[in-house]
């Protein structure tokens, strides 16, 4: 038989040819698994620009009218948040599309968004030049991030698990999940690099870093945002979509359709991926926050900026190696089983907290193992959840209804953790930051327990 870029043969073990079993090339993959992981590396490079910027730029150069510093931070991770506001919204909006017209346009399209966006922070004024104005704009900015990477992730976990073999699945869904962490290192590596070149030193309002050099990682994104395009427009719709596009079973209303056939899939799926969210921002943001902070206050550990930063990037690289090694144990192990020894491992971790971050005995040291730890739990539980979230929902609602799960998640887990986290280091000891994250654990790890094996799911049902 000759395979072409998407091709199905019968299943041997189905005399009556009822079964059949989707062979895809090996070109056709790696085409998929380039266009995935470059997408959502953009996605989450642009994310993660923002992030940083969160921390150390916009609170002096667009919410600077408070005195106390505790305010502004709080005032800048509110617009942080509100990406994750929108991006259940870009779920909706895309995921529409996405099960209507198509995943490879839908996609186009998402990228296109967030990429504007993006660009256009870089280019935004200050609040000393246009004051109220300014946090504003960026306010509207951040707003388009979220709607465009509401609709990224679902879309480039479909390209991948729907261009996948049954037995492989998580192996291939893993792709767009390394975006994550490549996006990081992008990102934060960048502003390292600005950091060093202009020798920035914290409380630095008038030097080269903060007058312009923060606007770079921003304005560069143009350049990654046109290879991401290229690469996006070489590819082919997914056989899944195909398949459901010729038997007829694409619907009028995804949103509708979803709520009517799926709304306890919807639920589950939300919880399940809640302390991913919660685990990865408070490693990620918080973490820097409170890095940099002041040690004498108790609300920080006084690492400089550059040395905290080359922290997180050394660890960051743990956080990569464990997803592969995740999607692997989802194929072989279960689905299910993997993410009870995530969850598992997630409870002790939040038990760390004190131990290693307390102002009183923290190190270097101790930070770094506290990011080993956290980067290495965090690989293990992202890695197959683009395998996981997509096999809870049939194939005419799949992009809807994952893009939503994982958005709204994103609004319980991701956009309050920072603030949270801060608030209660202000309020009590950093201790409190990992009972929190043990609490929103054990919600996760109900939902795990209650949800079926899908390692040998079809995709192709409807």
């Amino acid at each position: 038989m000759t395979t072409t870029d998407h091709s199905t043969e019968l299943n041997p073990s189905d005399p009556g040819g009822q079964t059949a079993t989707l062979v895809i090339d090996k070109k056709t993959k790696r085409r998929v698994a380039a266009a995935s992981t470059i997408g959502t590396t953009i996605e989450f490079y642009d994310f993660y620009a923002y992030a940083a910027a969160a921390v150390v730029v916009f609170p002096s150069l667009f919410f600077p009218a408070n005195d106390n510093p505790t305010v502004n931070l709080l005032a800048s991770f509110a617009t942080f948040g509100l990406a994750f506001v929108a991006r259940p919204l870009g779920s909706i909006i895309f995921g529409h599309f996405g099960d209507r017209v198509g995943r490879k346009a839908t996609l186009i399209g998402s990228l296109l968004t967030m990429g504007i966006a993006t660009i256009l922070i870089g280019l935004l004024p200050t609040y000393g030049q246009v004051g109220i104005i300014a946090p504003a704009l960026l306010a509207l900015m951040r707003f388009c991030q979220g709607l465009g990477l509401g609709g990224e992730w679902s879309g480039a976990a479909l390209l991948a698990g729907e261009n996948a073999e049954n037995t492989h699945r998580a192996r291939a869904a893993m792709w767009p999940q390394l975006g994550a962490p490549f996006g990081f290192f992008l990102a934060n590596g960048f502003m390292l690099i600005l950091v060093g070149v202009l020798a920035h030193q914290d409380g630095d309002l008038h030097g080269a870093f903060m007058t312009w050099g923060w606007r770079l990682p921003f304005l560069s994104s143009a350049i990654m945002i046109a290879v991401g395009l290229w690469v996006r427009f070489s590819l082919e719709e997914t056989p899944v979509f195909k398949q459901a596009v010729d038997q007829g079973k694409k619907v009028k209303s995804p949103l509708k359709e979803l709520f009517k056939t799926s709304p306890g899939p919807v639920v589950q799926a939300t919880l399940i991926m809640l302390s991913t969210y919660t685990l990865f921002y408070l490693v990620t943001t918080w973490i820097l926050s409170y890095g940099i902070g002041n040690r004498s206050t108790g609300n920080g550990l006084s690492i400089p900026y550059f040395e905290f930063l080359q922290l997180q990037l050394a660890t960051i690289v743990f956080f990569a190696i464990m997803i592969p090694v995740s999607g692997w144990l989802a194929d072989v192990w279960g689905r299910k089983n993997t993410l009870t020894l995530a969850s598992v491992l997630l409870l002790g971790f939040g038990l760390t907290f004190n131990l290693l971050l307390d102002p009183e005995t923290a190190t270097k040291t101790t930070v770094f193992i506290f990011l080993f730890v956290g980067m290495s739990i965090m690989g293990l539980i992202f890695g197959p959840m683009s395998a996981i979230l997509p096999e809870l929902f049939p194939t005419n609602v799949r992009y809807t209804g994952s893009g939503i799960a994982y958005n709204v998640s994103s609004i319980l887990g991701a956009a309050i953790a920072p603030f949270i986290a801060t608030w209660l280091v202000s309020e009590f000891s950093v201790a409190y930051v990992g009972y929190y994250l043990i609490i929103v654990t054990a919600i996760t790890f109900v939902a795990v327990l209650t949800m079926k094996e899908n390692k040998n799911h079809d995709l192709r049902e409807v």
